[in-house]
């Protein structure tokens, strides 16, 4: 989680240096006596808005919707539960069983097979609530009107 959060802040600030360093270099090379440097809200706004691309200004919504912000993180707080119900109804038992055993390369194969349905289910659970649901809550919290978080 904190590599992955370390990651997501690199790729950031590589667009925050692409973007704006041209811009510096292109007036510097001008001459011009004005350098348009981006404001420390907008970095901010970069910084928690859901997008890896800076910009310095990205459309907004009016007003934000709580009970859509409600949802969301209300159907993120039933993938976990689902997920968990998952892995513990149908991996742990698996793997509790092989443990009780002696080692043996079948019935490790066949521990790996039985969780490979329930490892999918939770991908995809965990790619539902992260990528669709958290990123949506916290765009409406943050009047972000650019859901292309798929592209």
């Amino acid at each position: 989680l904190l590599l992955a959060f370390q990651v997501r802040l690199v790729m950031k600030a590589y667009s925050f240096v692409r973007e704006n360093v041209p811009r510096v270099l292109s007036s510097v090379k001008d001459k011009s006596g004005t350098v348009h440097i981006p404001r420390i809200s907008q970095y901010l706004y970069f910084l928690f808005a859901p997008t890896l691309i800076y910009r310095d200004n990205y459309p907004r919504n009016p007003t934000i919707r709580w009970s859509y912000v409600a949802t969301k993180f209300a159907q993120v707080l039933g993938s976990l539960f689902y997920a968990y119900y998952i892995f513990v109804r149908l991996c742990i038992p698996q793997f509790r069983n092989s443990s009780q055993e002696t080692f043996n390369l079948r019935g490790l194969v066949l521990c790996i097979f039985n969780s490979i349905l329930p490892g999918v289910l939770i991908l995809f659970l965990v790619f539902f609530a992260f990528l669709h649901c958290w990123l949506n809550a916290f765009a409406e919290m943050l009047r972000f009107a650019d859901r292309m978080f798929y592209k």
